[in-house]
This record gives structure tokens, sequence and C-alpha cells, in this order.
């Protein structure tokens, strides 16, 4: 049978596009509600242009009188006429982001900065340098007195709440600066709390990945069973009474489950249902994605790099973009979030936040005993490059997915421009930029190769 193919990605924007006015009354309220929170002020409103035959509800395209920008209804109308007949405006302006106070971090793309330090000219930083010719867009420092504050109260929840990590531990754990990489992340979540939403999973992330996995006793032996118990603390078992409290137990017993039951805990105090489910899938397919690794570590084969991309899709940062509503106080609606398009750009975001760790983590693998993947390391192997040539080459894979993943957002905004998928999309980029942030800066863990 011939291969069908993968259908065009504007068959699921035109779909998306066609329903969009039936979350247009609720999005353009809940829309108001956060434009009122800290950091949020300055964000443009969405784009109006005429609904679909299949909407059932018309489109609010009202702004506030005096915001940034002048008429920006007028503005938005013609923009959404020029997006209708296949011109360039709109796009620009979701490519040039919001403007205004509190909005530096929320951008698709920052197309006034320059978007990639060249290797000759390294980007100087405050801590750190960037991985030449890496495209990238430079982020303020988050702010500090919200990095304290969050720092303070992971190390209490982590060393004294759930007991994650040993006090022999402690200065790996202030080196991670967990506290500084969650702020840079969330630039619009509304409060302390809701930055400490994500950053219990983060912590909660990587101390399964630390203990089942990697340097604090992981092995790939026996890894499925138990990540597979580890999950039942995001996911829970639905068993007898006679067989409960085995369960209940088992959830206490190690740091790893202890902290993925306290994460979620707090993570449903916030979480709707669906976000919760969403998060749940993500994370099954994160531990997916490290059994792949496990399987291949104990074969000790070396995947092609096209299989290797395929594992990083699933063991990857896609956990933490995905909940960027449940952060910042609201919620892309299931459906919006679950359309094949929406889908596409969170992938590409996961893909390539993760290839920046690859890239930032390479030296650091290469000094841990055994043998590490990552993508240099691949490439090099299967494609019979030198080390240099080929972490250059995983430069180009990072680049190429970045760009992609650019361009899919900007379509996916163009298309719908409903005011949670707009946030949504500003959200998801504010991620990418921070986790950039955070690997660049964090020079306690990462120091980049000699190879320029």
């Amino acid at each position: 049978m011939p291969d069908p193919g993968i259908p065009p990605l504007q068959t699921s924007l035109l779909d998306l596009a066609a329903r969009f006015g039936v979350h247009a009354r609720t999005d353009a309220a809940a829309d108001v509600v956060g434009d009122a929170q800290p950091g949020l002020s300055g964000l443009p409103g969405p784009p109006s242009v005429p609904a679909p035959a299949a909407a059932t509800a018309p489109v609010d395209t009202s702004v506030p009188d005096g915001g940034p920008g002048g008429d920006l209804t007028a503005r938005h109308a013609e923009e959404g006429a020029a997006a209708a007949s296949g011109t360039t405006p709109v796009l620009e302006r979701i490519l040039r982001g919001p403007s205004g106070l509190g909005t530096s971090g929320l951008h698709l793309a920052r197309r006034e900065e320059p978007a990639a330090a060249s290797p000759e000219e390294p980007e100087a930083a405050d801590e750190g340098n960037a991985v030449p010719g890496l495209y990238h867009h430079p982020v303020p420092d988050p702010d500090p007195v919200r990095v304290e504050e969050v720092s303070r109260r992971i190390k209490a929840w982590a060393v004294d709440e759930a007991q994650v990590y040993p006090p022999e531990w402690e200065d790996q754990f202030d080196g991670f600066s967990v506290g500084r990489y969650m702020v840079a992340c969330h630039p619009d979540a509304p409060t302390v709390e809701h930055v400490m939403i994500a950053t219990r999973l983060m912590v909660a992330e990587n101390a399964v990945d630390d203990c089942y996995c990697e340097d604090h006793g992981g092995s790939p032996i026996g890894l499925g069973s138990r990540l597979l118990l580890a999950h039942t603390a995001l996911d829970p078992l639905h068993t007898t009474e006679e067989y409960e409290p085995g369960w209940v137990e088992s959830l206490r017993s190690d740091a790893p489950r202890r902290a993925y039951r306290s994460a979620m805990e707090y993570f449903l105090k916030e979480a709707t249902p669906s976000q919760a489910d969403r998060y749940r899938h993500d994370m099954a397919r994160l531990h997916l994605g490290y059994l792949a690794e496990a399987a291949w570590a104990q074969t000790e084969e070396m995947p092609e790099v096209w299989e290797y991309l395929a594992m990083r899709q699933f063991n990857n940062f896609r956990p933490c973009p995905t909940i960027t509503d449940t952060v910042g106080g609201y919620e892309l609606p299931a459906d919006l979030h679950a359309q094949p398009a929406m889908q596409r750009v969170i992938a590409l975001a996961g893909n390539a936040t993760t290839i920046v760790n690859d890239l930032y983590s390479y030296t650091k693998e290469l000094n841990s005993p055994g043998r590490h993947l990552n993508l240099p390391v691949v490439i090099a192997e299967k494609e019979g490059l030198s080390d240099r040539e080929a972490y250059l080459k995983a430069v180009e894979v990072h680049n190429d997915l970045m760009h992609t993943y650019e361009a899919e957002a900007a379509a996916l905004a163009a298309a719908c421009p409903v005011p949670s998928v707009q946030r949504f999309l500003r959200g998801v980029a504010a991620w990418v930029d921070g986790n950039h942030y955070w690997h660049r800066t964090n020079t306690y863990r990462y120091s980049l190769p000699d190879f320029w």
C-alpha cells in the first residue's frame, strides 16, 4: 500500500480556525482577567478576522482604551484581513511579539535582536557564553527577588517536606539553580506559588532521572518496573481495599516516588482535570523515552541518528512547557491543546530545547563514567565525522528545529486568534528562551567544548 504521507499542516490549521469561535467568548473574558495579572498588562489582543461559517459565537475584538500601540482594534482588523488573504503582516506582528511593560519574555521570535552569536564573537553574558552559532533569543535576567523566594521554598520542600535529597547532595541541588531556571521559563506566572508548581515537578522529574537512570544509583536493569511504580504517583492505582495499602506504602518508600507524589498533589490544587491528564500523558512519553535509551545501553547499541532523535522526542522537556497555562493561571481548552497543529508546535519546542541540553551538557557527559548518548556523539559515530564536525552539525539540527518551530507557531497563531491560544504560544516561547538562558548561565554544571 502506498505511504499516505503526513497531511499538510494547513488542514489542521484550517480545522482549528473553523472551531475557534466556540471558545472566543470564554477565552476573551478569561484573557481580560489574565491581562490584569502582573507582567501581562502590555499584551496585545488577538487579531480580528471574519468568523468562519462553522463558528457559533462572534469574536470579541475590543481592547481597552489607551493601551500600547494606539488603536489596536483597527490595526488587528487590518492584520486579520491580510492573514485571510495570504499576506504576511499578521505573521510579522506575531513573530515580533508583544510590547510594553513586562512582556520582554513573551515573544515567539524577537527579530530586532541578534538571533545567534557568531563563532568569532561569542555572546557576552554575566555567566557563561552561548554555544557559538546557536539560534536563540537572549532574555533579561529573571527577577532576583522572585528567584530568591522560589529557591528558598523549593529547597525547604525538597530537603524537609518531600525528603528528596540527602544532606550530602546539597551542593548539587544548589548548583542546579532550579529557582532561577523556573522563574526565567515562566515570566507570566501570576504568583510565586504558581512558579512553585513547575519547580516542584522539575525537581521531582530530575530525582527520578538521577536515582533511576543516571548518576545516583541509576541503572537500565529493572528500570521499567521502577518507572511504572513511580508513574502511579502521578496516575494513581485503582485497586482493591486489600492491596491498596501496599501501593500507598510504596509511594513513601523512596525519594523519587515521594517527590512525584508530593509535587503532583500541589499541581492538582491548581490544574483542571484536563490539564492534569495532559501532564500524565506527557510524563508517560518521558518514561517511554527513558526505557528506549536504557534498552540501547543494555544491548550496547548505537542508534541511528533518526532513531536517537525519535527517542529524544519522548525523553525530553515536553512535560515542562505543556503546563505553561497551569503555571500562568489559565487554561488552554483541551480540544485546542489536542489539535495536531498545537501538538506539532509543542513537540518541536520540546525537541529543540532538548538538543540545547545535549549541546551544553556535552563535555559534562564525556567526563562522566560510562557512555552517554547525546546528539553529537551519535552523529560522530554514525556519520563518520570528527567530534568537532559532529558537534557543529548538531548545532545545525537544533537551528533547523527552532526555525521550524517558530514558523509553525506563527502559522498557528495566525490561523487561530483565540486569546488562550495566543497566550499559550507565548508561554511556550518564553519557556524555550528561558531554558536556553538557564543552560547558558549554569556554569556550575556546564562548560563548552573547545571547538572554536
